[in-house]
């Protein structure tokens, strides 16, 4: 089970109200033996400009990210990391939710 590289295999399915869903995808440039984005459909540019009527989908991509951790093995933990802007190596300005597992991270990052 699981995800694929490079391909949606999860519809994180509707959160209702404010919209829904989200993908996911493994990472195809993986920094770490597990790693996947959890994307939501409804395209959001940046975390830093989130509003009161994302809290929903948020909170969703969130539990998707923790159920398809718990999918792929990662009982011992993971990490979850949201890039914002130029300072925060952003790349991709579609707000996505990186899952990184399956070995020891160091602190801090970056």
């Amino acid at each position: 089970g699981g995800v694929e590289r490079g391909r949606g295999v999860s519809d994180g399915g509707g959160s209702g109200g404010h919209g829904g869903g989200c993908l996911v995808f493994r990472d195809v440039a993986p920094q770490a033996p597990v790693h996947f984005l959890v994307i939501p459909k409804r395209p959001i540019p940046r975390i830093s400009r989130v509003g009161p009527q994302d809290t929903e989908l948020l909170g969703h991509l969130m539990v998707v990210a923790a159920r398809t951790a718990q999918a792929e093995g990662l009982a011992d933990g993971y990490r979850l990391v949201i890039n914002d802007g130029k300072h925060g190596a952003q790349s991709v300005y579609h707000l996505h939710l990186h899952v990184l597992g399956g070995r020891q991270m160091g602190w801090p990052p970056g």
